[in-house]
This record gives C-alpha cells, structure tokens and sequence, in this order.
C-alpha cells in the first residue's frame, strides 16, 4: 500500500485572486522521486536493507557518489538575503521566492536540480563555514543575492576550500551574458575590442564581473564609475575591491572625473548600477553607440531615450528587446560543469560560454537581435558543451 501523498494547501490566502501570488501559492517545486517504493522489494533496494551495501560502496571509495547519488546534478542556490534583486536586504525568509526561482529556472534550462538555501547569518565567517559543511550533498554552489564586498570573500573563500564549481551568479552570470551581447553588438556597429571605449557604470559585484571579463576578452578603454565618479587610483575613499579594479583599468583614456566626463566620446554605457542618466549626458556618446542599461525594473537610460542616441540598446527586462537575462548563462554552465565532472568553473570556461552564446545569433544579428531568446532550445546545450570542452582544456574536468 502506498504511502498517502499530500500536496499544499489550496484554501484561501490574503493575495487571492492576485495571479502573482496564486501561482506561489505552496512554492514553485517539490521534490519528486525518480524510482518507485510500490512494493516490498521496491522497499529492500530503495531503503534497508540494499542501501547499506551502496552506502559502504562510497564508504570505501567516495568516489562512487557520481554514480549512485544525485549530488553530481545537484546545486546549492545559496543566499543570505542581502542583496535580492532590486528589493535589498530583506532578509533570508524573504529571499526564498527568488530562490526557489532560480531552483525551477536551473531545473527547465539545463536539467539540473536546484536546492534553495536562505542562512540566517550575514557574517561571512558563518556563511563560509556553514556552506562548507553542506558542500558534500552538493555538486557545486551558485552563491546569489549576497551584498558587496562581503560577496567577494565569500566566493574565494569557498572556491579556496572547496573542489567543486563555485559560482556567484550576480557577479559571473550577468559578464557572461554582457560579453555574449556585447561581441554582437561590436559585430554589427564594426567596432574592434582594441578600439573600443566602454564605460560600466557601478562598481558592486556586477560590476566588477563585468570589468574583469570584458578586460579578458580584450577590450583595453574600460572605466568604471560608482556614486562619486570615475574608479581611479587617484582616490582615497575606495574599497580594496574598487583599489584592485582602478588598478585594472589604469590604462584607459579618461583618468578621473565624473561619470558625464567618462561618457562623453564613450562608444559603449553598460549600467549594473540603477539610477538615471541625463539624455544630454548620453548624447554625448560616440556615433553608433551602443547602450547596455541593465537595471530592473527601470533601465539606468531608458530604451525610448537610448534609441534616440544609439544604434543598439539592451535592458535587463523581458519587455524589451535584447534581454540580458543570466538564465541564459548559469543553468547551461553547471550542466557543462557537472558534464565534465568540473572542480570549478574557470575564467575560460565563462569566455566559452559567452562565445557559446554569441555564435548562436549568427547571421540573424540585427540591433533588435544581439542576444538569443531564453527560449531557444539550443542556448543550454550549446553553453554547456562550450563549458565542458573548457574545463578539459584547463585540466580541472575529471571526465
């Protein structure tokens, strides 16, 4: 007989009626188990007593866990809810609506079981510890909504300690996506990286991301601003973090100054940043330029301001098009990961990812069309072969 299955309250709730939170209604997953416990010998070899010989099986060689557990495609979604989305630091109970989300978005586009984890603590001395003593039920981590600086220590830490991918997605997913629409974008507009002056606007996780990954990839006048102007070396108010990244970009062409004076000429404005950017600072922008306003829900330069000065323009919305949206990097990055059986993700494996992505617009480019549809069936496979084949070639893939 089988055991009684019960499912989420259905009853009435305080937002009914509200199609946002009927569809919350019990949370967006569950676990489902993938064999049956139908019978009495179902039971033997699913529980007691075959499990034990499986159990020692590991115990001898702990090894065999990527044959007989699900922990090679299972991730962590940890957050301390910090940093969550737009909304700040709402705490961890808040944040789980977003990670269950991001749960259900690892599971649809790359195959991948996610489990949300909010902790209770902020302290980065806890929250490496406690993912380190979770780390053995998990294939890999992908950190999310944690606040900056703090996000930064965490993730070395981890990477440190840890011999499974490690990946902040605020940070790494969103350079991945930027670079993918940025090489189409320079592709169409016949920009070369070498030539190419590109502002970021904020200097948090995203933008540091950003900044490091476009540096990689070639691209040599790069300036980052945050609230008080150009990240440069000559300033005594910068964090460590913001040091190191004015150290980066010391070789651009506009040294210090505000961000009007790091625009003015620019040919590319990516902001991960939020507010709003004078019209008549954008039009100061080179011929052709290329926008890149990634704040949600309103776009740093708005898209109907944008058009006017630029010929292509990007949000973070889906509304629009030309959506930067990370789904279209992290579930296809952990599926090539765990793929290769990777002990982490490397900064060649995101620059394959980004490629991965930016060939798949192929002879459809156009400046409405930089960027491939979250929907298109092929994104995560394409992202996780290019992913798998560069953790072989960097030598951290164990198959």
């Amino acid at each position: 007989m089988s055991a009684p299955v019960t499912s989420p309250s259905t009853s009435a709730h305080p937002f009914e009626g509200d199609p946002v939170f009927d569809l919350h209604v019990g949370g967006k997953m569950a676990v489902a188990a993938t064999v049956g416990v139908g019978t009495r010998e179902d039971l033997s070899l699913a529980y007691t007593p075959g499990v034990a010989r499986v159990c020692e099986a590991i115990a001898a060689d702990p090894g065999m866990t990527h044959h007989y557990t699900w922990v090679p495609n299972t991730v962590a979604v940890v957050t301390d809810g910090t940093a969550v989305l737009g909304l700040g630091d709402i705490g961890p109970a808040a944040a789980m609506p977003v990670m269950e989300g991001k749960a259900v978005l690892f599971k649809q586009f790359g195959g991948v079981d996610g489990v949300p984890i909010c902790l209770d603590t902020t302290d980065v001395d806890e929250l490496v510890e406690t993912v380190v003593r979770l780390a053995p039920s998990f294939g890999g981590i992908n950190l999310e909504d944690i606040s900056a600086p703090r996000c930064f220590e965490v993730e070395d830490r981890l990477k440190e300690r840890l011999d499974i991918p490690v990946f902040h997605d605020d940070q790494h997913g969103t350079a991945v996506v930027v670079l993918a629409a940025l090489e189409n974008a320079l592709r169409l507009t016949g920009r070369a990286h070498a030539g190419t002056r590109v502002v970021v606007s904020g200097a948090g996780a995203a933008g540091v991301a950003v900044t490091k990954i476009l540096l990689e990839a070639g691209i040599e006048d790069l300036v980052v601003t945050d609230r008080s102007g150009i990240v440069s070396e000559d300033r005594d108010d910068l964090t460590d973090v913001k040091r190191a990244l004015a150290g980066l970009t010391a070789g651009r062409s506009v040294r210090n100054g505000s961000l009007a004076d790091a625009m003015a000429g620019a040919d590319v404005y990516i902001g991960v940043s939020g507010g709003t950017v004078d019209e008549a600072v954008v039009a100061t922008m080179a011929a052709d330029a290329i926008i890149f306003g990634l704040a949600n829900p309103t776009p740093e330069v708005l898209p109907e301001v944008a058009h006017r000065h630029a010929r292509v323009v990007a949000t973070g919305r889906s509304d629009f098009p030309n959506q930067i949206n990370n789904v279209l990097a992290f579930p296809g990055i952990f599926r090539g990961a765990f793929d290769a059986h990777a002990t982490a993700i490397t900064e060649n494996m995101k620059l394959a990812a980004a490629g991965a992505l930016a060939d798949l617009v192929g002879d459809e480019l156009r400046e409405d069309f930089i960027i491939p549809s979250p929907f298109d069936p092929r994104v995560a496979p394409a992202v996780a072969s290019a992913v798998a084949e560069a953790a072989r070639r960097d030598g951290v893939a164990r198959r």
